[in-house]
């Protein structure tokens, strides 16, 4: 009886085996450029997402970075004052570096890490790093309460807010200049520069409660008497 019913067919053979190869090539294929675009989706939050996620929380403090005029500005008006300056919403660090070489020991809180990072390294750079220092914190989680000067760039919808917490933090002899933005009832002391570059001067002393002893409420109740 003849064998060649049963004989396998050599190119048919070949042909099985590069159909096979070619069907585990695509699937490393696949796998790896699955791996390229979840890994470059992962890349694109990390960078973004700490530029992006101000924007969706209830008061955006968007990252706009300060003009050469409203650095000089504040600097201007904090001439005669001396000791700690925090700078809240401190972007890329140029307030601090700046309020550093004027002599301040300077503070600043971010919530966008990229910039605290890079802050840190301007510094560096700058050789201040000595004289400031750099947080990544949401501003309405940290007390204010032992800086005598302050620097805001802040938006309408957070200074009436805002307003409430330095009230209760500050110390009386603070000082607090807001840039773009006034305080809503707040009376400045002093305004300097124009338009965007306006900054508003305020002292601690007109805008916080005056502080009453007890001696005092007894004269008042003995007096209404």
């Amino acid at each position: 009886m003849s064998d060649f019913g049963t004989e396998s067919n050599p190119s048919t053979e070949t042909y099985k085996q590069g159909s096979a190869g070619e069907s585990a090539f695509k699937k490393r294929l696949g796998i790896i450029a699955t791996c390229v675009v979840g890994g470059s989706l992962v890349a694109l939050y990390a960078v973004t997402g700490p530029f992006v996620a101000p924007a969706l929380r209830k008061v955006c403090l968007p990252f706009v970075p300060a003009t050469r005029t409203q650095i000089e500005n504040v600097l201007k008006v904090l001439k005669t004052r001396s000791g700690s300056l925090v700078d809240i919403g401190s972007g890329d660090g140029r307030i601090v570096i700046a309020a550093a070489k004027s002599g301040f020991k300077a503070v600043g809180f971010e919530l966008n890490p990229w910039l605290v990072w890079y802050s840190r390294y301007k510094a560096w750079r700058e050789g201040v790093h000595h004289n400031t220092s750099f947080y990544i914190s949401d501003l309405w989680k940290v007390s204010f309460s032992e800086y005598s000067n302050v620097v805001i760039f802040g938006v309408p919808q957070m200074m009436e807010q805002l307003e409430v917490k330095l009230q209760r933090e500050l110390q009386s002899s603070a000082k607090v200049v807001a840039c773009r933005f006034p305080f809503p009832t707040w009376t400045p002391d002093d305004v300097a520069g124009e338009g965007i570059d306006t900054v508003w001067v305020y002292n601690a002393k007109t805008f916080k409660p005056p502080i009453r002893n007890d001696k005092d409420s007894e004269r008042q109740e003995l007096a209404t008497n």
